[in-house]
């Protein structure tokens, strides 16, 4: 029921009273001899208005009074309670009086109830607005006593009478607060300006004829009168602010008047007036002039007011209040959204009433739809103050801070986790259920989208979270998430409030952690952490300086000196309005906005209102140049500084668009763009692992978003490496089989010409070509596809010094097709490329010209280029175990003797009478063509293929070598779903090598095992034996004998067989197994456990993340190269071979290599084409021309004595189940004069009769 209701039913119960004819009848008598009631006039004062200098002030209402009275004789109320309600309804609207005394049981409520009914009513027959009237009064005024009544109960001394006592009402048409206010605020003004200098401040149109006067501009209707008076005072008000402007506002006192109609706890209709001012000033659009009064005032909080009228008791007053927030916000300033925010945040935390914080939460919901952009940069500091209020008591607050959040949480476009945004907020809701499920599911995403605020701001909870939990994976896979997302991140500013949360917890983890490896996980995620916000190593990110900003004055000062640049005099470093200004300004410039349109549109509006009586005609041109002054002066200084190069207009781009790209679950590209010229040739640099490689694959396979189709643009890479299931298959048909190649027979025997390919080698097989003729092989089919765009992954790999002059002279020549080239040689880059394309940052770098320019704009892209230590970065190879009769490092431990060797495809023989040795101290090059036979050469070497036309080749039985193949890949092809660590637990499950176990020369041939069932017999006194195993190995003066075990007989009656023996005997091959087997045993077998596993690959430079956690396909092939060597090395080799080592490695990785290298303790063979790696290892050198050696440098005949000596402080030693082997140390033999000495010594205590056979001392002896 409304008020007006209300009172209505009660004026029509109150003529129901016996006695109401007879007091209606006196009051009319009275009323007639009495004159009518009026307001007096105001006093005359020559004092200026406030809206004319030579207008008097605004009237103050006079008070005039009312008062009715009537006898109490017959109710038999007592005096005192009547006169304590009186006091409870004293200086309140006589509306609220009677709403009050309604829902009060007491009779005297009752009484003093009818009585302001009927006092009310006779008010309005006077001609006064019930909506005005205060109970000024209300008392009982008392007469003589009569007679004392008594009644029953517990009053025994019953109640008396005052047959004369009269109840008094007075009331009063009071003004509101407001009013007095402004009546205040006139006296103030009359006293102390003049009429002159108020005028000019004013700064008014020329029209004051226009204008309202002030009988017409009633401030007083605006929070009093009816609602038809109060519209057209509010639009007297909008008339005023839109002649005046900002100055209006000022003179007018608005912030303070609304303000005050606000604060009248005790006048309803000023409140919603205050409110609905507001909407009518938006409505009007006039709201610029008024909003930094209303949003910056320090004196003043009208916006704090506002909020707190949302629990207003009246819902008019609350619908009028929460529509003028929503109005405002729609229309006010997007940079003011910082001002604004922080107390809307802190009533929704912190206000005592569930009306205030839901109203909030609709102020928040409104400002997300009309100020996207500012609410995702502040989202940070919404997502707290929600994840608080989601677990209010009170359900309407709950379900409102939830419908919030998911409106907030829209916001985030970041495509990685659009999809996990319902589980994210499930997270906030259901924390205990919902937060180890979702972390499994990020850890397992492949971060590529640039991560800002607003994604940081929603997953910090969870990752706040995922810290604090007690599950060492869970709290590891937090870590990786951090990790991942941390390298996207482009700013410190992004990440700088976060990091007081995660940067502790990441801390504690990797102090408390047990795991090693989820300690290093933890580790790099702080480091990566570290270098993002930029915190320094002594430092959790709780105590960071804050981040460099602009000062408030300093933009006052360049603000108000471009004001007065442009004439206006007035402009003042306090004035509210230029005030505001300079805070969007500084607001702008810390977010490092330096887009000139984005300050035009926020600040253009403004200034112009500021200059307007300066120069109207102007005032935009100026305006637009005090925010360019303003931009150009205010701006932060500390962005990054990059090399802008203009693309050459004239030539045709073949390509031009932005894109991301991740591989596995690591991010290469992040919002990167990629722009090509026709006949460019573009080498694309960057560090191992950084996707070049996967850039073109993904180029290739229509990965790239946004690159032409292969319709449009026809792009061929250019492989460098052939299936080994196509290696019978003649080099014609190899390239027939490629569908994308539309020719004929004749046209690719022509291309195949072009590149070198002879009519007889045309016909040969793919396997008997050597890497270099492979490499021209793809160059040839690429040329027959006819490609816009070339992708050459290293085409040097495995080519000559003519080759690779042939491949730059052809690249070169190509001046309609484009080239993307990845190579580690930087001299061909040098003498190729027109322009590099760098990758860095996860972004695309554009520099024109070739490598040597590009040193000069990118210093540190040196270290790409030159091959040097670092002590930051090395390789360490495992050093070779004893051998047993070796006792110089010069000893032969590989021969070669007049070996002869043809392919069995091939038409002519590879290899002409070699000989050569290998020991401890070879580090010898194989140099020479391709085609010359340099890895036949090698294999032949170690045992992976045999001489089949003549000579021999010797190696010691327990000889372990180290070998990386020319094509390294072919090591892990068939595995590469595994992870490094699963890889090795494969090849080495059973303690020995399984590749080397798998090789064609270890598997026994049918001829072979005939040959062993022939000699397996044994006659021993008549009675043949059968042998069925080789069991055991023991010395034999130079040769070793082994134990034979017989089919069907115990071991007792195994029996010992030379070497050379069993295999005359066709076992040569088991021997081999034999030999390998204790070669290993006497080298001590490594524990075959994770922890060990990802020592070794770390100490080639491979991350234990990426031994344990990525399969191999997801490794770039610098990584699989080093993941072929550390699975080479395993066995402690005593001689490593690498063929071509260079092909993958980056110069960092190079220099590491080579200095592991120099200082190993085993023997050295490299195939190279790279003279620099290979002179700086090698002093022998092995030349392979037209497949015959010329050895050079070699000590063959010298035969030094470099004297292997036994470290006493070797390693630990472990069986195959990783027990650690404890090893007594033998004591040094004796000399012969020590010897001498101890038999003397030994003879004497003899002589003494003392019994010295049982003395240790002398067991040497």
């Amino acid at each position: 029921m409304s008020l007006r209701q209300f009172s209505t039913s009660t004026r029509s119960s109150a003529f129901k009273l016996p006695w109401f004819s007879q007091q209606l009848q006196k009051f009319s008598k009275q009323l007639e001899a009495q004159p009518e009631l009026s307001e007096k006039p105001a006093p005359k004062d020559t004092s200026s208005s406030l809206i004319q200098p030579t207008a008097k002030p605004l009237p103050i209402p006079t008070q005039t009074h009312t008062s009715h009275s009537y006898s109490t004789a017959w109710f038999k109320i007592s005096h005192k309670k009547l006169n304590d309600l009186g006091r409870q309804i004293a200086h309140k609207p006589i509306d609220s009086a009677i709403l009050q005394m309604q829902f009060s049981e007491k009779r005297a409520s009752k009484r003093i109830k009818s009585t302001l009914v009927l006092a009310r009513d006779h008010a309005i027959a006077k001609g006064l607005d019930r909506h005005n009237l205060v109970v000024n009064q209300a008392y009982v005024n008392r007469g003589t006593p009569d007679k004392r009544i008594d009644i029953k109960g517990r009053m025994r001394t019953g109640i008396k009478q005052h047959p004369q006592s009269r109840l008094k009402i007075l009331l009063t048409p009071h003004p509101s607060i407001s009013q007095q206010k402004d009546q205040k605020w006139m006296k103030i003004l009359n006293k102390t300006r003049s009429p002159g200098v108020l005028d000019s401040n004013l700064l008014l149109t020329k029209n004051h004829e226009e204008m309202p006067t002030p009988g017409q501009l009633d401030t007083s209707a605006i929070f009093n009168a009816d609602k038809a008076a109060r519209n057209a005072a509010q639009e007297a008000v909008v008339k005023v602010i839109k002649d005046g402007g900002p100055a209006a506002v000022a003179t007018l006192s608005l912030p303070e008047s609304i303000l005050g109609g606000l604060s009248e706890k005790k006048n309803e209709t000023a409140r919603q007036g205050a409110a609905e001012l507001i909407s009518a000033i938006v409505a009007g659009g006039q709201f610029t002039p008024v909003e930094p009064y209303l949003l910056l005032s320090t004196q003043h909080d009208v916006f704090g007011a506002l909020l707190e009228a949302f629990a207003d008791k009246s819902n008019a007053v609350r619908d009028a209040a929460v529509k003028a927030v929503e109005d405002f916000v729609a229309v006010m300033n997007n940079w003011a959204t910082a001002f604004i925010l922080p107390p809307l945040l802190e009533q929704i935390r912190t206000a005592g009433k569930w009306q205030i914080k839901t109203g909030g939460l609709a102020v928040l919901n409104k400002l997300v739809v009309s100020v996207p952009d500012q609410m995702a940069r502040l989202m940070p500091d919404c997502m707290p103050v929600l994840a608080e209020v989601m677990w209010d008591t009170k359900s309407d607050v709950k379900k409102a801070a939830r419908s919030s959040l998911k409106k907030l949480c829209s916001l985030v476009n970041n495509k990685d986790i659009e999809k996990f945004i319902p589980a994210l907020q499930e997270c906030l809701i259901n924390p205990v259920e919902k937060v180890p499920t979702t972390i499994q599911v990020l850890a397992a995403t492949t971060f590529v989208s640039e991560v800002d605020s607003p994604t940081l701001a929603l997953m910090e909870p969870l990752l706040s979270r995922g810290l604090a939990e007690r599950q060492t994976a869970l709290r590891r896979k937090t870590a990786v998430i951090i990790d991942n997302m941390s390298t996207l991140v482009d700013n410190e500013r992004i990440v700088r409030p976060f990091l007081p949360k995660l940067l502790p917890g990441l801390i504690k983890i990797e102090e408390s952690v047990a795991d090693p490896e989820a300690r290093s996980v933890v580790n790099r995620a702080i480091k990566k952490l570290r270098q993002v916000g930029s915190v320094p190593e002594n430092s959790d990110g709780t105590d960071l300086p804050p981040i460099k900003t602009i000062e408030l004055n300093h933009v006052v000062d360049v603000l108000v000196a471009a004001l007065k640049n442009t004439g206006d005099s007035l402009a003042k470093a306090d004035d509210c309005f230029v005030a505001y200004i300079a805070r969007l300004g500084q607001e702008l410039s810390n977010a490092r906005c330096g887009e000139e349109t984005e300050w035009t549109s926020a600040l253009v509006q403004l200034i112009s209102l500021q200059l307007n009586a300066v120069d109207p005609a102007s005032v935009n041109s100026q305006a637009k140049a005090v925010v360019k002054e303003l931009l150009e002066k205010t701006s932060a200084d500390d962005a990054e500084v990059e090399h802008v190069f203009p693309d050459e207009e004239e030539g045709e781009d073949l390509c031009n668009c932005t894109f991301s790209l991740a591989y596995g679950a690591k991010i290469l590209l992040n919002t990167a763009t990629l722009r090509l010229k026709r006949g460019h040739r573009y080498g694309l640099l960057g560090r191992n692992g950084t996707g070049k490689s996967t850039l073109m694959r993904a180029i290739v396979n229509g990965q790239v978003e946004g690159f032409p189709s292969p319709d449009e643009v026809r792009t061929f890479y250019v492989e460098h490496d052939i299936d080994g299931s196509e290696e019978d298959t003649t080099v014609v048909q190899f390239v027939q089989a490629d569908k994308r190649i539309e020719a004929d027979e004749a046209e690719i025997r022509q291309g195949l010409a072009t590149v070198g390919f002879s009519e007889e080698r045309q016909d040969e097989s793919i396997g008997s070509l050597s890497g270099g003729w492979k490499m021209k092989l793809a160059l040839a089919r690429a040329i027959l596809f006819k490609a816009d765009i070339l992708l050459l992954d290293e085409p040097t790999n495995h080519l000559d010094v003519l080759n690779v002059q042939w491949i730059i002279d052809y690249l070169t020549s190509l001046t309609h097709c484009t080239s993307i080239i990845v190579s580690h040689d930087s001299e061909f880059l040098n003498k190729t490329i027109t322009d590099v394309i760098y990758l860095s940052k996860f972004k695309i770098k554009r520099y024109p010209g070739n490598l040597e320019n590009f040193a000069k704009l990118v210093p540190e892209a040196k270290s790409f280029f030159e091959i040097a230590a670092s002590e930051e970065y090395k390789f360490i190879l495992p050093e070779p175990p004893m051998l047993e009769g070796v006792k110089t490092k010069e000893k032969s431990l590989l021969k070669m003797r007049k070996v002869n060797f043809q392919y069995p495809t091939a038409k002519v023989q590879q290899l002409f009478d070699i000989t050569l040795q290998v020991s401890l101290s070879s580090r010898v090059a194989v140099l020479g063509p391709n085609g010359a036979g340099k890895s036949t050469l090698v294999k032949l070497l170690i045992g992976d293929i045999e001489p089949n036309i003549s000579g021999e080749v010797w190696k010691h039985p327990n000889l372990v070598i180290g070998y990386v193949a020319q094509h390294a890949f072919h090591h892990i092809d068939n595995h590469l779903d595994k992870t490094p660590l699963e890889y090795m637990l494969w090849r080495y499950q059973t303690g020995e090598d399984l590749e080397e176990m798998m090789k064609e020369t270890r598997q026994i041939t049918e001829e072979e095992a005939e040959k062993m069932k022939n000699g397996s017999v044994v006659i021993i006194e008549g009675q043949k034996r059968y042998i069925e195993e080789i069991v055991g190995r023991k010395k034999l003066k130079q040769s070793y004998e082994y134990e034979c075990g017989f089919k069907g007989m115990s071991s007792a009656d195994n029996m010992w067989f030379s070497r050379d023996e069993l295999v005359k005997r066709g076992f040569e091959k088991k021997v081999m197994e034999v030999d390998t087997r204790e070669a290993q045993r006497l080298g001590m077998m490594r524990p075959l456990v994770r922890k060990e596993i990802e020592k070794h690959f770390e100490d080639f430079g491979l991350e234990s993340e990426f031994t344990t956690h990525n399969t191999m396909r997801g490794l770039s092939g610098g990584q699989k190269v080093k993941v072929v060597l550390g699975a080479a090395t395993w066995r402690k080799p005593h001689v490593i071979c690498l063929d071509e080592p260079t092909n993958y490695l980056d110069r960092e990785s190079l220099a590491a290599l080579i200095e592991a290298l120099k200082v190993f303790g085993g023997g050295v063979l490299i195939i190279t084409h790279n003279r620099e790696f290979s002179e700086s290892i090698c002093s022998e050198v092995w030349a392979m021309r037209d497949g015959y050696l010329e050895a050079s440098g070699h000590n063959w005949a010298s035969q030094g004595k470099t004297k292997i000596e036994k470290k006493d402080d070797e390693e630990d030693k472990f069986d195959a189940l990783g027990n650690k082997i404890v090893s007594e140390k033998k004591q040094a033999r004796l000399n012969a004069s020590e010897l001498r000495k101890k038999k003397k010594e030994r003879m004497a205590l003899k002589k003494k009769g003392i019994d010295v056979d049982d003395m240790e001392e002398f067991d040497d002896i």
